[in-house]
C-alpha cells in the first residue's frame, strides 16, 4: 500500500510503499476513499519538521528536556543513537477519513460497511488503515464519502460547541474562521443562536456569512464596539476560539466581548499569556475543549473499545462523530461547501506545498482522493533484491526505541544477516529497515517467523505479545531471543515449557544485567565462597503514570515486566533457585500511581542465600537508578549503577570503574555464539522459568499478604 509520510530529518513529504497494518483487536481494517488534510494542524506539523534542529529545540522544549534527561541517564553515545534514529524515521500525517471496511474484528462492523474514521496515528493519509471500533462510525446511506471525510474535524467543532453549553437565543461569537471555525459556524447557525463571526481574512468572513453567521467582524480593536452593539452591549454569552496562533490577541478579544460570568471556550491552539484581572472582574468561565470529546486519550475507551454509559456521558467522541453525520444527513451541515481544493492521492505533495506556501494562498478544506483499484493487502516488502543467505538470518519483530538503541547495533556480527524486520507501525518498519540494512520490512511478525529463509527470531514487542511469538517460534523450530518478560502469567509460562519439552527448541530471554562487566566481576569475587550470600538490590525505577501501557493488566505490570531483571541477577550470583518469596507494596491513596510499582521483595534461595529487592517508583529521576550490595564471608561487593564496583575483603578496599553499560552487547554476542555452535542458550531455561515464576509469586504474595513457597 502507499502512505504519505514526512521524513523527520529533512522535512520532505514522501509517498512510500508500506506493508498494510494488521487489523486491530476490537477494530477494523479500512480501504480509504477520501482523507481530509487538516490544514492548520498539519501545516504546523510539517513546518516544525522542516525547521533547523536549533529552531526545533527552541520551539519544542519538552523534546529538548527529554534529550537532556536521556543524556544524563545513558550518556552521549546512547543519546546520539536515539536522536539519530528519531531523525531518520518517518512522521505519519492525517486523522480524518472515509472508506470501506475490508476486515473486521468486532461485532459492530461488517466487511463492506462504509465508515468515517478518526484518530492521530490511526486515520492516516494511507490507502489502508486500521482503527479501533470507537474511532469509527457508519456513514448514513444519503451522506457522500467526500462529506464523511470531515467527520473528525466535525466532532472536534461539535465538542467545542457542547463545552459552551449554549441555550436557544443566546449570543455567541466564533473567533478564527479556518476549517474548524467554519464548521463551528455551521453548527451554531443550525442551533438557533445569535451568531457573530470574527477573523482577519475577508474571504473567510464571506464564507462565514454564507454558512449562516448573522454578522461578521474583522479581528481588531475597532470591531469591539460593533460586536458589543450586536449584543445590545450585554456581551456574548459564549465566545468560542477556533483560531490557531501563538498570539494572545484572540483570547484578549474574547475577554473584552464576553459578558460578565460568560463562557470562553478554547478549541484552537492560541496564546494564553493573559492578565488575571480581566477574568477576575468578569468572573468568566474558561474551558479548553478536549479534541473529539469524552473518551479521547483514554486507552480503555479508544484502544479497548470500552464505551462510557450513555446516562453518564451522553456525548462521547464516537457519539459526536455519529451526531455530525446525522446533521449532514438532515441537510443542516454542508462539508462539500468547505472543500476549496482536491488532489489525487499521488499528487499529495502539491497539497502540502499549497498549505506551507509563503505566498499564503486561500485554502480551506483539502481533500485527497484515492484511486479505487482492487485491494491487495500485502504485509511484507523487499527493500533490497534477493540476498545471500548467512549462517543466521534474523527475523526481528518489534524494533522500537529500545531495540534500535540496545539490540540491533550489536547484531552486526559476521555470519549474521538482518534479514527482515516487523513493526506494528508500518512506517517504522521501513525506517528501521533502511537504517539498519534489513532486506525486507513487514507489519506481520507471524509471517516472518514462518518464512523458510529465516532461521532465527528476535522479539522486542510489547509484553502482551511475547508469549505468542515465542510459541510460534518454537513450533517453527527456530531459536528465539525475547525481551523480558517471557510470559505474563503462569498459564503462558507453563505452555511455553510444555512446547519446549515436546518439540525441543531454544529460548533466550533478555536478562542482560548478568552479562554486564560489574556483575561478572562480582560473581568472580565470590567464586570461592562456601557460605550463602546476602544481597540487597535497590532500584530507583521512576514514576510511570498508571495510564501507561506498561502498567496495564494485559502487560503484567512492572514487577513481571522489570523486577525479573533483578531476580535474575540474584539467581546468577547465588547459582541457586528461589524457594520462598514474600513481598509488600506501599499503601498509598495516590490515584495516579500503582501501589505495586513501589515494592519490597524478600527471596530465600535454595543454598541458604537471601535477597531483598527494593523497587521504588517514588524517587527522584536525578538519582542513579540501580545499586546492589552483596555480603558473604566477611567480604562485600557494591555495584553502583554499572559505573563502579567496590570490593572489600581482608581489611582492604578495591574500586573498579566501568562505562555504565548493562551487558546488552555481551548478552547478544553470547546468544549468537550459542546459536551458531548449536549449544545451550547462555541462560538455561530452568533459570529463566524460575525467575519468571518468581515474579508471579511476588505479585501473589502482595495480594495474599503472606509468604509464598516456590513449588
Amino acid at each position: 500500500m502507499l502512505q504519505i509520510v514526512q521524513h523527520q530529518k529533512t522535512g520532505e513529504i514522501e509517498i512510500v510503499e508500506l506493508p498494510a497494518p494488521l487489523c486491530l483487536e476490537n477494530g477494523i481494517l479500512v480501504k480509504t476513499h477520501h482523507s481530509l488534510i487538516s490544514a492548520g494542524t498539519e501545516k504546523s506539523s510539517v513546518e516544525k519538521a522542516k525547521a533547523s534542529l536549533l529552531e526545533r529545540a527552541r520551539k519544542q522544549p519538552d523534546d529538548l528536556k527529554l534529550v537532556i534527561d536521556t543524556l544524563k541517564k545513558e550518556g552521549i553515545a546512547s543519546t546520539f543513537k536515539r536522536v539519530k534514529n528519531k531523525l531518520n524515521s518517518y512522521k505519519t500525517l492525517g486523522y480524518s477519513l472515509s472508506g470501506e471496511v475490508i476486515e473486521t474484528k468486532c461485532d459492530e462492523f461488517q466487511v463492506g460497511d462504509l465508515v468515517a474514521c478518526g484518530g492521530a496515528n490511526l486515520a492516516l493519509h494511507s490507502e489502508i488503515i486500521t482503527v479501533p471500533k470507537n474511532l469509527a462510525v457508519k456513514i448514513p446511506q444519503s451522506v457522500s464519502l467526500e462529506d464523511a471525510a470531515y467527520t473528525t474535524l466535525g466532532s472536534i467543532a461539535m465538542q467545542g460547541v457542547r463545552q459552551a453549553d449554549i441555550r436557544l437565543g443566546e449570543n455567541v461569537a466564533v473567533i478564527g474562521l479556518g476549517l474548524l471555525g467554519q464548521i463551528t459556524v455551521q453548527l451554531l447557525a443550525a442551533s438557533g443562536v445569535n451568531l457573530a463571526a470574527v477573523d482577519i481574512n475577508s474571504e473567510l468572513l464571506e464564507k462565514a456569512k454564507e454558512f449562516g453567521s448573522s454578522r461578521v467582524f474583522f479581528s481588531n480593536k475597532e470591531s469591539i464596539a460593533g460586536l458589543m452593539n450586536f449584543t445590545n452591549n450585554i456581551g456574548f454569552d459564549a465566545v468560542i476560539i477556533t483560531a490557531g496562533t501563538s498570539s494572545n490577541q484572540p483570547m484578549e478579544l474574547a475577554i473584552k466581548i464576553a459578558r460578565k460570568k460568560g463562557k470562553v471556550v478554547v478549541v484552537g491552539a492560541v496564546g494564553m499569556n493573559i492578565a488575571r484581572s480581566p477574568f477576575y472582574e468578569k468572573e468568566l468561565n474558561l474551558t479548553i475543549s478536549c479534541s473529539y470529546g469524552p473518551g479521547r486519550y483514554d486507552p480503555l475507551y479508544e484502544e479497548k473499545g470500552i464505551d462510557y454509559p450513555i446516562a453518564y456521558a451522553r456525548w462521547t467522541e464516537n457519539r459526536n462523530m455519529q451526531s455530525f453525520l446525522t446533521l449532514i444527513e438532515k441537510g443542516k451541515i454542508f462539508p462539500s461547501k468547505l472543500t476549496s481544493h482536491r488532489f489525487e492521492f499521488q499528487n499529495a505533495a502539491e497539497a502540502y506545498k499549497l498549505i506551507t506556501s509563503k505566498e499564503k494562498p486561500f485554502f480551506l478544506g483539502i481533500l485527497l482522493d484515492y484511486p479505487q483499484k482492487e485491494t491487495t493487502v500485502k504485509r511484507t516488502y523487499q527493500l533490497q533484491s534477493a540476498h545471500k543467505l548467512s549462517q543466521i538470518n534474523i527475523a526481528f519483530i518489534g524494533a522500537g526505541n529500545f531495540a534500535q538503541s540496545h539490540l540491533l547495533p550489536h547484531l552486526k556480527i559476521k555470519g549474521v544477516s538482518l534479514s527482515a524486520v516487523s513493526n506494528a507501525n508500518p512506517s517504522n518498519s521501513l525506517a528501521v529497515a533502511k537504517n539498519f540494512g534489513f532486506q525486507s520490512y513487514s507489519s506481520d511478525g507471524i509471517e516472518l517467523i514462518n518464512r523458510n529463509d529465516l532461521n532465527c527470531v528476535f522479539v522486542a514487542t510489547r509484553h502482551d505479545t511475547h508469549y505468542q511469538f515465542v510459541i510460534e517460534s518454537i513450533k517453527a523450530r527456530k531459536p528465539v531471543f525475547v525481551e523480558k518478560p517471557l510470559a505474563i502469567d503462569s498459564e503462558q509460562l507453563d505452555d511455553i515449557r510444555n512446547h519446549l519439552e515436546k518439540q525441543g527448541g531454544k529460548v533466550m530471554v533478555g536478562f542482560n544485567r548478568r552479562f554486564s562487566k560489574p556483575f561478572q566481576e562480582m560473581k568472580k569475587f565470590f567464586s570461592q565462597r562456601t557460605q550463602p550470600l546476602s544481597i540487597i538490590y535497590r532500584v530507583n525505577a521512576g514514576f510511570i503514570p498508571n495510564t501507561s501501557w506498561v502498567c496495564q493488566p494485559e502487560h503484567g505490570g512492572r514487577i513481571i515486566g522489570e523486577v525479573c531483571h533483578f531476580i535474575d541477577c540474584m539467581v546468577f550470583l547465588t547459582n541457586a533457585m528461589p524457594v520462598q518469596i514474600f513481598a509488600q507494596a506501599i499503601s498509598s491513596s495516590n490515584s495516579a500511581a500503582l501501589n505495586q510499582d513501589t515494592v519490597s521483595i524478600q527471596i530465600k534461595f535454595s543454598d541458604g542465600s537471601i535477597g531483598t529487592i527494593n523497587y521504588f517508583a517514588n524517587g527522584d529521576s536525578s538519582f542513579p537508578k540501580e545499586y546492589c550490595e552483596c555480603f558473604s564471608e566477611q567480604s562485600i561487593a557494591i555495584m553502583n549503577n554499572f559505573s563502579s564496583l567496590e570490593l572489600y575483603k581482608g581489611g582492604r578496599a578495591k574500586k573498579m570503574k566501568f562505562d555504565g553499560k548493562k551487558g546488552h552487547k555481551e548478552e547478544i554476542e553470547a546468544t549468537i555464539k550459542a546459536i551458531k555452535q548449536g549449544g545451550d542458550m547462555p541462560i538455561s531455561f530452568k533459570e529463566i522459568y524460575a525467575v519468571t515464576k518468581t515474579t508471579f509469586l511476588a505479585v501473589q504474595s502482595i495480594e495474599k499478604g503472606s509468604v509464598i513457597p516456590y513449588n
